[in-house]
């Protein structure tokens, strides 16, 4: 492999879509539904005890997650992981994540900033999965109830591609974006959406300490978090057809990578901190405006 972050003739594949079976699903149909819902069981439980443990075990978590994700965008740009940019790349995010744990906050970004010496392509990676790594460690440590609001907006994520893929296959219809993914469907992103929402009214109601109108605003916060994770999925799907790769890694059976996983969550942490500025010092981010 190359060790440069933008080779001068990537190869591009063009994925045709597969004409659609009857009933309007995507070609693969539900056969990768079995290895969804088994590494479901797998990383749900594990993710929630993390997360309701906070400390050490929330923190690795996060750390461990933007070292795979760093790796898996590093691989799609021909960066070698054996080569010492390719290490150096790997350990970017440690830098990123400690300063952030130390409460140094502006100096998460500023390493994230220093990351285009890598150049361009590299340093968008950091970027975006910087930025999603700091939001998560700063919902959960510098937001109440810390452990609800992480989960307020991975489960709203997770919702919203469930959703999607359970009604995009049962009902299909039209392309949301052919060019980009030919699986996604109109009726997809509904069904996400409206997950969401759903998802988003009854833990912003039963969080501890829920104020007056909870369901309301996790209602509309849910709708937010569905179309900010639905715009991450599609710009990853540009990014590795961009790049001529069908996933970005094969770790998690049913699902590709990392970056496959939890490529909504590149869009939403970040919002979801970014308004949690508009809350009441500390309070959820679906109480924003209330001070």
């Amino acid at each position: 492999m190359q060790d440069r972050s933008d080779p001068p003739n990537p190869i591009v594949i063009p994925f045709p879509s597969a004409p659609t079976p009857p009933g309007g699903g995507s070609g693969r149909g539900w056969k990768d539904l079995r290895a969804r819902v088994l590494s479901a069981l797998v990383i749900v439980p594990l993710a929630a005890l993390c997360v309701w443990a906070g400390g050490v075990a929330y923190a690795v978590m996060i750390v461990l997650a933007m070292v795979g994700m760093a790796s898996e965008w590093g691989r799609m740009f021909a960066l070698s992981a054996r080569s010492w940019r390719g290490v150096l790349y790997l350990i970017w995010p440690l830098a990123c994540a400690a300063a952030a744990l130390g409460g140094q906050w502006g100096g998460a970004f500023m390493v994230m900033g220093a990351a285009f010496v890598f150049g361009p392509a590299l340093w968008a990676g950091q970027v975006a999965i910087g930025c999603a790594g700091v939001s998560l460690l700063w919902l959960r440590f510098m937001t109440h109830p810390g452990a609800g609001v992480v989960l307020f907006v991975v489960a709203c994520v997770a919702l919203s591609d469930t959703g999607a893929y359970l009604t995009g296959r049962a009902i299909g219809g039209p392309k949301l974006a052919p060019r980009i993914s030919p699986a996604k469907t109109w009726s997809g992103s509904c069904g996400g959406l409206l997950a969401a929402v759903a998802g988003g009214a009854v833990i912003a109601s039963v969080l501890p300490d829920a104020l007056a109108g909870a369901g309301v605003r996790g209602a509309m916060m849910g709708a937010v978090m569905a179309v900010a994770a639905q715009a991450g999925d599609l710009g990853e799907s540009a990014l590795k057809r961009a790049r001529g790769v069908k996933d970005s890694g094969a770790i998690i059976p049913g699902h590709g990578g990392l970056l496959d996983r939890f490529d909504g969550l590149l869009v939403a942490a970040p919002l979801a901190a970014l308004i949690s500025l508009g809350a009441a010092a500390g309070a959820a981010f679906w109480y924003v405006g209330l001070r």
